[in-house]
């Protein structure tokens, strides 16, 4: 069997195995223990603030892609399916706004407007890393409904948490499905271009991020003047940059 045929058997075997443990299960409501951060310590009146300028990084390496990829007109990337970068370099920009918006005051109503952000950042890369190793064509005609669906899995936890269910399961199949698929890809398919190193950076460091969020309290209790969520914030912001950087330095094969 081609290398491509397995990833494309895995990718299935991946979604259906996800959809069928999440959608055969009770909803899952979002724990309010989430909210409980263990840096709350405010500055110049503003609450929390390490949790809260920990997203500064976002922002500038957000409009540094956009400024690169519109003005300079200097990354390596697929022309084609130019909008899924700007959805991933807009996503990254905004969300910036949305966990510092909701670092301010944690809770399930802000906390909307920290994830809406980071779908759209998903979901532009994961159109990208369809683009890039399997189909610009594919890639460009899915960058839409993805987006539609990510933003949707917000909104439907938003109404059913507001409704009293409370149900992240589609968000949760929005935000790790693509991050289990992606290696996958890179894995079994042939890029387009010379260097794919920097989406597996950009994985280690998704992977070390969720990890500082996990140990946020055991962090902050070694480190005292920082908490490991604000950590995670800089170390997820550090792997868009290497991958920003990558786009830079890579040459695209001939096709």
């Amino acid at each position: 069997m081609k290398r491509e045929n397995i990833g494309l058997l895995l990718i299935t075997v991946s979604a259906v195995a996800v959809l069928v443990g999440l959608l055969t299960r009770a909803p899952i409501p979002q724990d309010l223990a989430y909210h409980d951060f263990s840096d709350n310590v405010g500055w110049f009146n503003v609450p929390n603030i390490l949790n809260v300028l920990s997203n500064l990084p976002f922002l500038i390496i957000g409009l540094l892609g956009l400024h690169k990829l519109i003005n300079l007109n200097s990354l390596n990337i697929i022309h084609d399916n130019q909008l899924a970068y700007v959805a991933l370099f807009i996503g990254t920009a905004l969300v910036a706004f949305g966990s510092g918006y909701y670092h301010l005051w944690p809770n399930n109503q802000t906390l909307v407007w920290d994830r809406l952000p980071m779908t759209i950042a998903f979901m532009g890369l994961f159109s990208i890393v369809i683009s890039e190793f399997i189909s610009i064509k594919l890639g460009k005609i899915l960058l839409f409904p993805l987006l539609i669906i990510g933003l949707a899995s917000v909104i439907y936890w938003h109404v059913t948490e507001t409704n009293g269910q409370d149900d992240l399961r589609f968000y949760a199949i929005v935000q790790f499905f693509p991050m289990l698929a992606i290696p996958i890809i890179l894995i079994t398919f042939n890029s387009s271009f010379n260097l794919i190193s920097g989406y597996w950076w950009l994985l280690v460091a998704y992977i070390a991020a969720k990890l500082f969020e996990h140990f946020d309290a055991a962090v902050h209790d070694i480190l005292i003047i920082m908490s490991g969520h604000s950590i995670k914030h800089v170390a997820a912001a550090i792997g868009v940059y290497i991958l920003l950087r990558s786009y830079d330095n890579r040459i695209e094969y001939s096709r």
